[in-house]
């Protein structure tokens, strides 16, 4: 097993956008690896690349008993929202009612450089949203409206792995469906 460190919130590599995957070789398969081992032991719904610290625009998943992973991926998002609970394993123990698209197509590459297209809704839908804006520097917190981005920030500096350091919240350039800033 590969278990890797998660990154936390305030580290810089969470809002520095990821670099395209351009060689599927043995160093991706192993990148793949390493997410889905370090996703399935902590555990979670998903995990992106940048949260180990490797900037390349890789994600992986885990979702109604499920393993994935989308390289590159590009996202069609329904127009329907749905709004639901996400946490994100860089802020252990915050959670918040997060809007996003009820249903995804992404498509995208696997690590063998095989095209790949996914459809899901609910859960998978929402997994695949928050991974793939962690590839944008993106994180589910920028989704919150003003009052619950407030109270995210309030579990945030209360929380023991909280640092020093005040990091920054940025407003997504997304869609946010209607979120009061």
């Amino acid at each position: 097993m590969a278990i890797k460190d998660i990154r936390l919130f305030g580290d810089p590599v969470l809002r520095t956008p990821a670099s395209p995957v351009t060689t599927f070789d043995k160093e991706l398969r192993r990148l793949v690896k390493d997410l889905e081992d370090t996703m399935l032991e902590a555990p979670g719904a998903g995990l992106a690349a940048p949260q180990i610290g490797v900037g390349l625009r890789v994600f992986t998943w885990y979702v109604d008993g499920e393993l994935g992973h989308l390289v590159n991926p590009d996202l069609d998002l329904s127009e329907e929202l749905q709004d639901g609970e996400e946490g994100c394993l860089s802020f252990p123990g915050v959670y918040a009612d997060t809007p996003r698209a009820m249903r995804v197509v992404a498509s995208g590459w696997n690590m063998h450089g095989d095209p790949v297209r996914i459809e899901g809704s609910a859960l998978l839908a929402r997994a695949v949203q928050h991974e793939t804006d962690h590839l944008d520097g993106i994180l589910f917190i920028d989704r919150l409206d003003r009052e619950q981005k407030k109270q995210a920030m309030r579990m945030i500096r209360e929380a023991d792995w909280a640092g020093e350091a005040a990091p920054v919240v940025k407003v997504s350039p997304h869609a946010t469906f209607g979120a009061a800033r």
